[in-house]
């Protein structure tokens, strides 16, 4: 029997009976591969729904799209047609002027909503909640409500409450003066609370005791918000301005739910530029030339803030 174990041993290498290197080489491949395989239903989603369109937009920016007759292949010139075009400037002027009012707004009014609703009482989660509501609901729903309260009349919704301080009754939407800054106040009701919840995970992270050694040294409330509070959410900050700029520059659903771009062209941003060239003048070359601008110009914007982000780290 000793002679038979020893004959075992050294077929198997000498030692201890152990799995074999090929084996061993198989499973690590199989080990390695495992994630791709949960990956790929949601990379073939997006690969479908999203890059092959994108794909397919770069290629007729480059071309006047002439649906059953042929594509003729214009080059650049639907780029050259948009950068002329008046009411192309005018749209993303109007369009960087929301994006700006909407992420400041927004951050101003998260950060304030996170210092109030900071905290581990067992309250906070329902009123915590119930101002997370607006982020969660569908955008087309929200513009329809706000275009009810907006009721231009004395006995519109907000022109009521106005009516109890003397004020009113105004025309909102209505008016080119007035309509750019109430789409604003919408798109600001709704990303608050989206920019709060950011802000309230980055406050989690801030260690307490330097709340309480600047208190200690006396600092005022002011004080440790501006030289504690401010620098620790530098990260989120970038973070929320990142976001921003994306979701600033492709406003669309509010504004065309909204106001559809008027009165008289006073909220006609980029993406509803877009959509009017796309559906209404059917000129799918030009629009969507202008959603590769739009695009681009996000890009950029956000590999600037990451490059900002960085240099402030080092």
């Amino acid at each position: 029997m000793e002679t038979a174990r020893d004959v075992g041993a050294t077929a198997n290498g000498g030692g201890a009976v152990g799995p074999h290197p090929v084996g061993r080489r198989r499973e690590r491949r199989l080990t390695g591969a495992t994630p791709w395989l949960f990956l790929a239903p949601a990379l073939l989603l997006f690969v479908v729904f999203k890059y092959v369109p994108m794909a397919e937009g770069i290629r007729l920016s480059l071309f006047q799209v002439r649906p059953f007759l042929g594509d003729l292949f214009v080059g650049m010139d639907n780029y050259v047609r948009i950068l002329e075009d008046d009411r192309f400037r005018s749209a993303i002027g109007r369009t960087f002027l929301l994006a700006a009012g909407q992420t400041t707004g927004a951050m101003l009014i998260g950060f304030a909503l996170a210092l109030v609703l900071e905290g581990h009482a067992r309250s906070l989660w329902f009123v915590r909640s119930a101002v997370f509501l607006p982020v969660v609901a569908a955008t087309a729903v929200i513009g329809e409500i706000w275009r009810l309260l907006y009721y231009p009349a004395p006995e519109g919704f907000i022109n009521n409450i106005l009516s109890f301080v003397g004020l009113g009754p105004l025309t909102f939407l209505d008016s080119p003066d007035s309509a750019l800054w109430s789409v604003m106040a919408v798109g600001v009701w709704k990303s608050a609370p989206y920019d709060m919840v950011l802000i309230l995970a980055g406050l989690a992270g801030i260690d307490r005791q330097q709340y309480e050694a600047a208190e200690i040294d006396g600092a005022s409330t002011w004080q440790r918000i501006r030289y504690v509070t401010l620098p620790a959410l530098r990260p989120v900050v970038t973070i929320l301005l990142t976001l921003a700029a994306i979701r600033g520059l492709r406003t669309f659903t509010e504004v065309y739910v909204l106001t559809g771009g008027g009165p008289a062209g006073s909220t006609d941003v980029w993406m509803t530029r877009v959509f009017s060239v796309a559906f209404e003048r059917n000129e799918l070359g030009i629009a969507s030339a202008g959603s590769v601008l739009l695009f681009l110009i996000t890009f950029a914007l956000t590999v600037t803030v990451q490059l900002y982000r960085r240099r402030k780290a080092t």
